[in-house]
């Protein structure tokens, strides 16, 4: 097997892991629908012939077997009455052939585009299911760029394979016709086409496939450029550097237009390319037909054949080549997408997790490099309703040995055992359950209070008051909409006080039994941090309260201390 052939055989290979069970036998319908289709495009092309041979000539009706069974078996008393009946025939034929061509291409676009939807969906979960630690050796950008748009290139890969294949036997059914004519002229033209195809793939494609995997790259950069702008707006308003921000996304926006010119304009070589030699090849035919045979009315129905059957080739071999090029432009959209669907994740269960007593961590060890260990042989045990503080200079791995306790990050070694028994995959959703979080920086995306609060889970009016309340933050929203005030976008519209009292009312939305605090004071003003401290505690009166902290101030009510430093 070529290196070519290896290399089709994988792509092919990765559409069958790709789609499901039910999508191949869809696909197969739609195989069984493009054999009809081009049964009824070759029939289109091939009753032509008869008919103006019947037309200019009404005896050949009476000299040729079928057409006379048909004329005597209908009862026909002349020529002129077959005729309009064959007329009307073909009337209701190509009607007919429309119609089903209609259809046709609405399901294969349906199934095609519904692709792009599923494939979207997989790629989400998929990612949504990674742990955090392969999360955060993730791009961003390149997740989003994944779900948005090359999901939908897989989609345009398979209807593009799908049109090729119902061309391909569009052709192979027209070239049979054409050899049942003159199999060496069809054999000529059979070389000539072919030539033409081999050259555009070897020299068209490549070049076409080279622009696919630079616009995988540059549509990474250019999310990655608008993300990093409107993400740090305040810091480019302050630093007055837009200037330059616009000479690189204009430079990358160019880029990516020069691209997209590119492969419309090569994608459109094969047609002219094609069409040319083409007509040259008519013309050669009609000279070889005249040479050839000497009755004027046998030459027209052959030369009027091989115009139509040139007329549908031309067009279903640009086809093909256009939906090749294609398919190579998208191949490098295919791999990606093939290999974040094969990524393994480690399955999570929900099975019951009891905390009733104690969390005790033995002997646990963590390493974001195996060479350089953050955390070694670490012991702790925490009752159920300690209110713990862990302290140590930054990088020491507070925030790291926290996130292992909660089932963010996984040991490396040792483990972490709830009320005596082993946290793992089995249990590990249930136990992330009962954890409420305060990051330092939190999260407000532009919608209302109440979403923002409740943040995926099933929204509850008295739940929600409930949660503001606690978090104090419900004597403000009463001056404006209430749950339904809008927050902006990163909560913009919001000061920073307002926004962790937000947050503290989403951690405790669900009523968890654990409450974690991740320097979540730290930006905050003295005077501020104190006050929403103290409404933490009386919240986490009855609940465990795990908090990182640098300041002293802000872990007095903790019953106790953790020491963390580096050499752990």
């Amino acid at each position: 097997m070529n290196k070519h052939n290896q290399k089709t055989t994988t792509d092919l290979y990765k559409l069958r892991y790709l789609v499901t069970r039910r999508d191949k036998i869809i696909l197969l319908w739609l195989l069984l629908g493009t054999i009809m289709f081009s049964i009824l495009e070759t029939l289109g092309i091939s009753i032509i012939m008869p008919f103006i041979t019947f037309a200019s000539n009404p005896d050949q009706i009476l000299n040729n077997a079928i057409p006379l069974k048909i004329y005597q078996w209908m009862g026909f008393s002349n020529t002129l009455n077959f005729m309009l009946f064959f007329s009307a025939t073909l009337v209701v034929f190509y009607l007919f052939r429309a119609i089903y061509g209609v259809f046709y291409n609405y399901f294969l676009n349906s199934f095609a585009f519904g692709k792009s939807h599923y494939f979207a969906y997989r790629l989400f979960c998929k990612s949504a299911e990674l742990s955090y630690f392969d999360f955060t050796k993730k791009n961003t950008d390149r997740i989003r760029l994944s779900i948005a748009q090359e999901a939908q290139d897989v989609s345009q890969y398979i209807q593009n394979f799908l049109q090729m294949f119902a061309e391909a036997f569009t052709i192979i059914l027209m070239y049979i016709l054409l050899l049942l004519v003159s199999w060496k002229m069809t054999l000529v033209l059979t070389i000539i086409m072919g030539l033409q195809i081999l050259f555009i793939i070897k020299t068209v494609s490549k070049k076409i496939k080279k622009q696919g995997d630079k616009r995988v790259l540059i549509d990474t950069q250019f999310g990655k450029i608008i993300t990093q702008t409107f993400g740090n707006f305040k810091f480019i308003k302050l630093k007055g550097n837009q200037k330059e921000i616009y000479e690189v996304f204009e430079n990358t926006s160019s880029n990516r237009a020069n691209i997209f010119t590119k492969f419309q304009t090569l994608n459109s070589v094969p047609k002219s390319f094609l069409e040319t030699i083409g007509f040259i090849l008519l013309i050669c035919c009609v000279a070889y037909i005249l040479i050839r045979y000497n009755d004027v009315s046998a030459v027209i129905p052959i030369i009027s054949m091989y115009a139509l059957a040139l007329y549908r080739i031309l067009p279903s071999a640009n086809k093909i080549l256009t939906n090749y090029n294609a398919m190579s432009f998208y191949k490098k959209a295919l791999n990606n997408v093939y290999e974040n669907l094969t990524q393994s994740v480690e399955l999570e269960d929900d099975k019951p997790c009891n905390f009733e007593k104690n969390i005790e961590l033995k002997n646990v060890s963590f390493a974001y490099d195996v060479t350089k260990p953050i955390i070694e042989d670490f012991n702790l045990l925490i009752n159920k309703g300690d209110k713990i503080a862990f302290c140590g200079p930054s990088g020491a791995g507070k925030s790291t040995l926290v996130d292992i306790i909660i089932g963010i990050y996984k040991p490396n070694k040792g483990e972490i055992l709830i009320d005596g028994v082993k946290l793992n995959n089995h249990n590990l959703r249930t136990w992330r359950k009962k954890i409420g979080y305060i990051p330092q920086t939190i999260y407000l995306f532009d919608g209302n209070v109440a979403e923002n609060v409740a943040f995926g889970s099933e929204m509850n009016k008295q739940k929600l008051i409930s949660a503001c309340k606690k978090a104090n933050i419900w004597e403000f929203l009463e001056k404006h909409d209430g749950l339904d005030t809008i927050v902006g976008e990163g909560g913009i519209l919001l000061s920073g006080g307002q926004k962790q009292r937000i947050g503290i009312a989403r951690a405790i939305y669900d009523d968890p039994e654990i409450l974690v605090l991740d320097e979540a004071t730290s930006a905050l003003d003295t005077q501020t941090e104190a006050k929403i401290m103290n409404e933490i505690y009386d919240v986490a009166k009855n609940k465990t309260l795990l908090v990182i902290a640098h300041r002293l101030d802000t872990i007095k009510r903790c019953d106790r201390r953790i020491e963390i430093s580096p050499s752990i």
